[in-house]
């Protein structure tokens, strides 16, 4: 696929599929997209290095038009450099043209645009949820393997300027040292069980010490303890995953050492969740915009959540949090603001790195977007 017909691609996909209508790609030019995008994703290591600045997606889950509200937010590429973290398919109503800008846009810029593996990547799974059932009803079958061999070549893992680890799903007690992800040869199909079972489907979980047992029936959940203990032993300061529907877009777990992202607002059309787009600027600052949920016309049932802060049409808070690393002491301040649209909460870290000298200021920067 030459540089125009590709350009064609990402034009018919952006322009038509605004609007929420499908986008009638040719079955040669989606095959000529899944082997070009193969022979890119298997170039590039199985654990991506990115520099910052970098902006993270979670989940899409077919969500067409919200990939392209995140783009409006973010930029579209190449003005940015995007990672994915999987789980662009199945459940939402446009898996075809998800899956096919990511690829055209992996293609067109291969060192702006990553893309990890999520666990519906998987042919197991989303010959289930949905991506089979639509191209089937849009193609063929023969077109829903052909994603499948180019899904087995997703990279599993990236790391952020070597401080900021990120997979889809969570960590495994077979994971320690990154080294391994390394070694995993791709094309590969995601085994039952295992590390790179672990690295897709596992959860961190509160109620967890050590390695737990997950209610999803496969791999694992980890507790805080484990989550500190690869961090120190990696020397890494952060691990961003998906993998689950969070309520704001984004969650901290284990005192803001692993962070939750899902990009999916109104997921399946029946949460009330907010989608999140993370941007990591050159200095490791984090940021989020939020997508917020669509209103349905019901009146609001979202019940609000302990150490969130509360926002709503008129009046929001913004709190500062001053943390003192060695003591784990938290002090906050609120100030109540108007704002009619959107808000910024920002959290100042004073934290001593090695990368640094002396105390340095590291701000979490979130704004709410229609």
């Amino acid at each position: 696929m030459d540089g125009a017909a590709l350009d064609e691609v990402v034009r018919r996909l952006v322009e038509v599929g605004r609007g929420g209508r499908q986008v009638q790609l040719s079955e040669a030019e989606i095959r000529q997209l899944c082997v070009e995008a193969k022979t890119v994703l298997l170039s590039q290591p199985n654990l991506l290095r990115i520099p910052a600045p970098v902006k993270i997606c979670g989940d899409i889950h077919g969500q067409f038009v919200d990939l392209l509200r995140l783009f409006d937010l973010g930029g579209y590429p190449p003005t940015s450099t995007y990672l994915f973290l999987g789980d662009y398919v199945d459940r939402g109503k446009q898996s075809l043209e998800t899956i096919c800008l990511l690829l055209a846009y992996k293609v067109k810029y291969p060192d702006k645009v990553f893309l990890l593996r999520g666990n519906h990547e998987d042919a197991k799974i989303n010959r289930v949820y949905g991506f089979y059932d639509e191209c089937k009803r849009r193609f063929n079958v023969r077109l829903w393997k052909i994603f499948c061999d180019c899904f087995n070549c997703l990279p599993m893992a990236a790391l952020i300027d070597a401080k900021i680890f990120c997979m889809h799903g969570g960590l495994s007690p077979e994971l320690n040292s990154l080294d391994q992800i390394k070694d995993i040869e791709r094309p590969v199909e995601i085994p039952d069980y295992g590390l790179l079972c672990d690295l897709l489907w596992s959860d961190p979980s509160s109620d967890t010490q050590g390695w737990g047992e997950s209610d999803r029936g496969v791999a694992c959940t980890f507790g805080a303890d484990k989550l500190v203990e690869f961090l120190e032993k990696n020397d890494l300061d952060l691990i961003c995953r998906a993998h689950q529907v969070v309520e704001d877009g984004y969650e901290f777990f284990a005192e803001r050492r692993l962070v939750t992202i899902f990009s999916a607002p109104n997921y399946c059309g029946e949460f009330d969740n907010a989608g999140a787009l993370l941007s990591i600027d050159e200095s490791l600052m984090c940021s989020f915009q939020i997508l917020k949920p669509k209103e349905t016309g019901a009146p609001h049932s979202r019940k609000p959540i302990s150490n969130k802060v509360s926002c709503n049409n008129n009046i929001c808070i913004r709190a500062v949090l001053q943390t003192n690393w060695k003591s784990g002491v938290d002090t906050v301040q609120k100030i109540l603001f108007i704002s009619q649209s959107w808000f910024y909460r920002r959290f100042i870290f004073n934290s001593e790195r090695h990368r640094y000298e002396g105390k340095t200021d590291h701000a979490l920067l979130i704004k709410v977007s229609s």
